[in-house]
């Protein structure tokens, strides 16, 4: 069974208990059957505590419908205009439909915005000046010398994706630079930061070599992710097939190049190469922060509370040794480093502490 399958059948159980623990028929044998499968895996306890974290939101929902007829739901803006107090106001009947009053806007109006017309054109007519002055520049830059320059980056908490000249496309993530250079005979991208996901156009005559940390991932047509940390780089293929080089050593040579077919995650560092060879499905994990998430399989919080840190200018500090040590696993929102701490909480000996600049995490 693959680690997909698995997720789901986890998130089933979960829900299947969730379900039956609303029950009248609920017992305290059916309670320590219960906890009985949450420790048995962190990763039982995670999807349970995310699915009854939606369970009770889902039930604040139903509240605010409370006293209406069955199937309607209160009109937009209904309790944001209402005036009385709601604890003495009557609800209304299955024969009644609500009616909101709107405000009264006839007497309501605008001061004219003043602009100045000759300011305005001008600067419109700046930006189309300046437009075609790039658009001129790159592509008779490539026309006339068969080079092409190009950088992008991406903020803190952004995940971006680009178009580049050779109809490649690069996804960055949070924080991350590319410096791009396209040549009649090479596509080179220097990873100056961070992390980007490559899915590269097929181009037999023109290699395309990412380069960071003295290192070298070279491909002709696949799709391959590169990271870089802050002593080593890592590698993640999904298609096709590329080849890591080291760059020449003081000794005039470097070490064996490593080719890396789909299903590899390659880490390089001072040690050398690892290669792990995993199921596509497997090796897909690494790069589900493209859709917004963080997955781990039992690591310690350490290491994710530094992943959730990188996407997240409000940082998860971690206070006590006891608590870097914890083991997690799961997917996680990575914009959502305060709703992770509180399933922490909820589930762990951990105390949480918010501060407008970090969430400090103590061992309770």
């Amino acid at each position: 069974m693959d680690r997909d399958d698995d997720s789901r059948r986890i998130e089933q159980a979960a829900a299947e208990w969730l379900a039956r623990r609303d029950t009248d028929a609920w017992t305290e044998q059916d309670q320590r059957a219960l906890q009985a499968w949450l420790d048995a895996k962190t990763t039982h306890r995670v999807a349970f505590l995310r699915l009854e974290s939606a369970w009770r939101e889902a039930g604040r929902m139903q509240a605010l419908a409370a006293g209406w007829p069955k199937g309607v739901l209160p009109p937009r803006g209904y309790w944001a205009v209402r005036t009385t107090d709601p604890l003495q106001s009557e609800a209304p009947r299955d024969d009644e439909t609500p009616s909101l009053a709107p405000p009264d806007l006839r007497g309501l109006s605008f001061a004219p915005r003043k602009q100045d017309k000759a300011s305005r054109w001008g600067r419109v007519a700046a930006a189309a000046v300046a437009l075609v002055t790039l658009g001129s520049l790159g592509w008779g830059s490539w026309q006339l010398s068969g080079r092409q320059q190009a950088s992008y980056a991406s903020g803190i908490g952004e995940v971006k994706s680009v178009a580049m000249a050779d109809g490649s496309t690069a996804t960055l993530s949070s924080d991350s630079q590319l410096q791009v250079l396209m040549t009649r005979g090479e596509r080179h991208i220097a990873l100056v930061r961070g992390e980007a996901f490559f899915d590269v156009a097929h181009d037999v005559g023109r290699p395309f070599i990412v380069e960071a940390e003295h290192r070298q991932v070279r491909a002709v047509g696949t799709r391959f992710s590169v990271r870089r940390d802050a002593d080593a780089l890592r590698v993640v293929v999904t298609q096709g097939k590329v080849r890591l080089d080291s760059a020449p050593g003081a000794a005039g040579h470097g070490q064996p190049a490593a080719f890396l077919p789909a299903g590899s995650v390659a880490t390089a560092g001072r040690d050398g190469v690892l290669v792990r060879s995993l199921s596509l499905a497997e090796a897909e994990r690494f790069l589900e922060w493209r859709s917004g998430y963080l997955s781990f399989d039992d690591a310690p919080l350490s290491a994710v509370a530094a992943e959730f840190n990188r996407f997240n200018v409000r940082k998860l500090e971690l206070a006590d040794p006891a608590v870097a040590d914890l083991r997690v696993g799961g997917n996680f929102r990575w914009d959502n480093a305060n709703g992770f701490a509180g399933l922490l909480e909820q589930g762990f000996p951990v105390r949480v502490e918010r501060r407008p600049d970090r969430i400090v995490l103590h061992a309770r």
